[in-house]
């Protein structure tokens, strides 16, 4: 008896001494635990504060466009359309087409970023502000191959709300953003939601394709708008949507505020999109290719080609490196490094990453505006000729860059063709380089006109089409 006893003063003991290490260890815990709140401001969460600050700056962007077509009381009939062609007593009628969309104010001066098919082709623009003013608005400019477009109000008549650009190359996935729009129509919304994911490349509405994807609700109406921070910067701006029936679908993509920054910059300063020519070309790394070349993943970009005389040229790239790295920034693929090329500001530099052979080096590209030379001399063809009709134009750099194709070499490229022209009826097409005629090398407008007045029985044309060479004979 005395022995249970004994054991069971001795577990108290134990249990005592446990009982106050446990209670020290909890006690730290229980004085970092929540209290109840106080106030209403304790209790509510709210982005009321950013978006008092943001709203004032997104506008809604309204276009009018006159299209002119030929009514005529006869043109439902088969009959008289079958004898007499679809114009017969025909009577001019104008439609109006409109559309909507949104649209960021980035300077105080009244500079309005949107998208580029917001406003297409329109006549008449009018913008209104989130306080219902309204100011008509004309093109500053556009840039189809990033689809954004710059307007300035007309006589904004005072300084106006505008939108700090953040640097989108900070973002991360999992941050926190805010989608603002005219949706529908309905008028200016705001939607939340976070970075779903960064550089999406296989996106294809832009030559660009480098977008931020954000679950915030984006919908029709919405394109133009501003997708923002956390502290209220311009980070994006919403331009298109995934989805099966024109509703959000929770994925939404928006062109980086850093393509919007040398956007805005280069056409307030020249009237145009000026970007920073590289002069190199290659492939994306995939997994065969990795493996191939042993590289531990599928990152970078095999350089392929190296244009003579170009910043790529002359910082010591060769076609067989492979780019790894733009500033610091890992190049996912051959449409990133494109994006983070066409990024940097014209006149600065760059630093490259590179891999040659085994070796990991640094390379410094000086950043320049692609140059308009050779002239470019663009031409109206006309004559008994397999050309006849179309408008030719020596290709250079800068064309190349307008035109949103590679640069490799001096040519002659297929600009335009009129109306059943000879060119269009043998198959010529805009855009088709002209490599030869009578197999002999054209190089130049001037070579082209100097062979095309030789007269000859038959005519033999090579074309380059898209990378493929096509040859065929005309006449004989």
């Amino acid at each position: 008896m005395s022995h249970m006893n004994n054991r069971t003063s001795s577990i108290v003991r134990n249990i005592g001494a446990a009982a106050l290490v446990l209670a020290n260890l909890v006690s730290p815990l229980r004085a970092a635990e929540p209290v109840v709140p106080a106030s209403r401001e304790q209790v509510t969460l709210t982005f009321a504060p950013i978006v008092k600050k943001a709203s004032p700056a997104v506008v809604n962007v309204y276009t009018k466009r006159v299209l002119k077509q030929q009514v005529s009381p006869l043109m439902n009939d088969p009959f008289f359309r079958q004898f007499f062609g679809d114009q017969m007593g025909a009577v001019p009628r104008e439609r109006v087409e409109s559309s909507l969309g949104s649209g960021v104010i980035v300077r105080a001066s009244g500079v309005v970023i949107t998208n580029n098919h917001v406003i297409g082709e329109a006549d008449e623009i009018t913008v209104i502000l989130s306080d219902r003013r309204e100011f008509a608005a004309k093109v500053v400019g556009k840039d189809p191959r990033s689809d954004l477009a710059v307007l300035q109000l007309q006589d904004p008549g005072g300084p106006l709300p505008a939108l700090d650009l953040a640097n989108s190359d900070d973002l991360e996935v999992g941050d926190m953003v805010l989608a603002i729009g005219n949706p529908f129509g309905v008028g200016q919304t705001v939607t939340s939601g976070i970075i779903s994911a960064l550089a999406r490349t296989t996106v294809g509405v832009t030559d660009f394709r480098s977008f931020i994807q954000t679950d915030a609700a984006v919908n029709p109406g919405n394109s133009g708008g501003a997708l923002i921070t956390s502290d209220g910067r311009l980070v994006g701006i919403n331009t298109a949507i995934y989805s099966r029936d024109g509703g959000s679908n929770g994925i939404g993509f928006a062109i980086p505020s850093n393509m919007v920054s040398t956007v805005v910059t280069s056409i307030l300063k020249d009237g145009k999109a000026v970007r920073a020519w590289f002069g190199a070309s290659g492939k994306s790394i995939t997994a065969d290719l990795a493996r191939s070349l042993g590289l531990p993943r599928p990152v970078g970009v095999l350089v392929e080609r190296v244009t003579a005389a170009s910043p790529a040229a002359r910082s010591g790239l060769r076609a067989g490196d492979i780019v790894r790295t733009v500033n610091g920034r890992e190049v996912q693929d051959a449409d990133e490094l494109r994006y983070l090329i066409a990024t940097l500001p014209v006149g600065g530099s760059a630093r490259l990453g590179i891999q040659r052979d085994t070796t990991e080096q640094a390379l410094q590209v000086s950043l320049q505006s692609p140059p308009d030379t050779p002239a470019r001399q663009e031409t109206a063809l006309g004559g008994q000729q397999p050309f006849s009709g179309a408008t030719v134009a020596n290709l250079n750099p800068a064309l190349a860059e307008e035109l949103g194709r590679e640069y490799e070499q001096p040519g002659v490229i297929v600009m335009g063709l009129s109306g059943n022209s000879i060119a269009g009826r043998i198959g010529v097409r805009p855009g088709d380089m002209i490599l030869a005629i009578n197999e002999t090398k054209v190089a130049s407008v001037a070579d082209l006109q100097k062979l095309l007045g030789v007269p000859v029985r038959a005519w033999v044309v090579t074309l380059n089409r898209d990378g493929q060479v096509l040859k065929f004979q005309v006449g004989g």
